[in-house]
This record gives C-alpha cells, structure tokens and sequence, in this order.
C-alpha cells in the first residue's frame, strides 16, 4: 500500500505549526518529533524530522515526498520541487538592515557595498533584477552582528519583531519580500501517492477556508433582506429563517476575515440587530 513521507522541521515553532496543522486535519502520529520519524495511526502518510534547509533537497531527491518549511527556504535552495499551497503561518519578512546612525537614501545606498546574509541567491537575485552591484557575505548564523565587527556595511535577514536589529544596532530600511510557511511536494509523484496527495490537500484547503472565514447570524426586519443579502452573499447566498416576531426574520452566513468589519458596519447601518460572529472549525466548499 502507498505511503506518503513528509518532511518537517525537527524543532521550533515552524515544526510545532506543521504537527498542529496535520492533526487538525484529523491525522494522528504514534509519537512526537523526539524521533527521526513517525508514522500516523489513521492515514498512510510517515512524518520525517529534519533541518529546514535540507528540506527541499529531499524533497528533489524523493526521500521525502512532500515538506512544509518556509517559502523562504525554497527560493534559497532554487531545487525541482512543486509549491502546491501557502499554509498561512510561520510569516516573516526578508529585510535588508544598516547601521542606525547611517542615512538611508534608498536603494542605491547599497551600491558596491558589502551585505552579509544567509541567503545569498535570494539576495543576489534581488539586486540583479534592480541592476546594483553589492558584494553579498554569505555566513551561517548570527548575521546582526556583521556590520558591528567590520565584516559587512549591511545584512540581509529574516525580521520578525525587529527587536533583534535594535539590540546590535540596526533598522531595517526594505522589506525584499515576504515569506510563509508552504507544503511543497516532488515533481515526479505516482498515481498511488498523488491520490493520497489530493485527500491531504482536501484536508488542509477545508481547514484554511475556516480560518479565512467567519460564521455570522443576525436579526433583522423582512423589509431589510434584500439589502442585506446583497452584503452577505454567503457561499451562494444567506440562510433565511422566520422569527416568531412576525415581520422579523434570521440570516445566517459566511463573511471573509479581512472584509468581516467593513460588513459589519454596514449591516448595522440597514438594521440588523442581535449580530452574533463565530469561528468556523472546518468549512467544505
């Protein structure tokens, strides 16, 4: 019988998320991360624990058949792998960062100057598309300190707080790019393992419209239904029940995260009354 193998990051939050995400999709695994892998109890699918950054190369390899690691890792290490979903946690930032005291002009401020970093294509590919030359200081850890020990007039990093940056100095003066963490999968599954790839993504994609999403009931007059149903269009449209109160009825429905305040308003200002928001656990659409 097909197994898929899955690789996650073997410690940290990233490797926390990833668990969490797969058992919120209802897969259960024998033991934790301590191990080197661990197969689940109700879905043919093994969890391997490694190093974020070698993630892809298994990946490419087929070691593993799918990973979750942050996108940032995939343009870094440019291998032949497949970015089939965001996962919508572990986000960051990849800024470029200089000394605080210096003033920062834009761009070109950075021309033909040293920049240490972690991700040299990713960072080498930045200022080539802008036509800047820098001189990129590829070094394992501890990149903040760079500009403080003469080795590089500038970093470019992964930024989340920017509390870090401040500690040695620093302001971040460019987000480059965004990152989050993704599932990512190799190019040359079989049909075995591509059905069991489609369940997974089912899975995932039903837990990431519930997140996405806010269930919604409200009361309101008859006489206002069709105005608020133009702003509550739901999945395909609003549920509407009859109160007791003649004349008066309930509607339920579905408002996006990102709009769920600008609708709100606007269903208080045409007469919903009693609105009540919940978060939705899984959503199949």
């Amino acid at each position: 019988m097909s197994k898929l193998k899955i690789a996650i990051q073997k410690s940290g939050r990233l490797s926390e998320k990833s668990l969490g995400l797969l058992k919120n999709c209802g897969i259960k695994f024998s033991n934790g991360s301590h191990k080197l892998k661990t197969e689940a109890k109700n879905f043919p699918i093994e969890a391997l624990f490694l190093r974020d950054d070698d993630i892809p190369q298994y990946v490419e390899q087929g070691v593993a058949d799918l990973g979750i690691l942050g996108e940032n890792e995939v343009w870094e290490k440019e291998k032949d792998v497949l970015i089939l979903e965001k996962l919508g946690f572990a986000n960051c930032k990849m800024s470029l960062a200089i000394s605080k005291d210096e003033d920062y002009t834009g761009l070109s401020w950075f021309r033909n100057k040293k920049i240490a970093t972690s991700y040299p294509k990713i960072l080498k590919k930045f200022f080539d598309g802008k036509s800047i030359p820098v001189e990129v200081e590829e070094i394992g850890g501890s990149v903040e300190i760079a500009p403080g020990i003469g080795l590089a007039t500038a970093i470019f990093d992964i930024v989340s707080t920017g509390s870090t940056l401040m500690m040695n100095g620093l302001k971040e003066v460019e987000v480059v790019m965004k990152s989050e963490a993704v599932l990512i999968s190799s190019a040359k599954l079989d049909e075995n393992k591509q059905i069991l790839l489609n369940k997974l993504l089912f899975r995932i994609k039903t837990l990431k419209n519930a997140a996405e999403n806010k269930y919604i009931l409200l009361n309101a007059p008859n006489e206002a239904i069709p105005e608020i149903c133009s702003v509550l269009p739901g999945m395909k449209s609003p549920t509407i029940l009859p109160l007791a109160l003649e004349g008066w009825s309930s509607l339920h429905s579905v408002v996006k995260e990102d709009e769920f305040w600008d609708v709100i308003d606007k269903l208080k200002s045409i007469g919903a009354q009693g609105i009540l928001v919940t978060a939705i656990e899984k959503m199949v659409s």
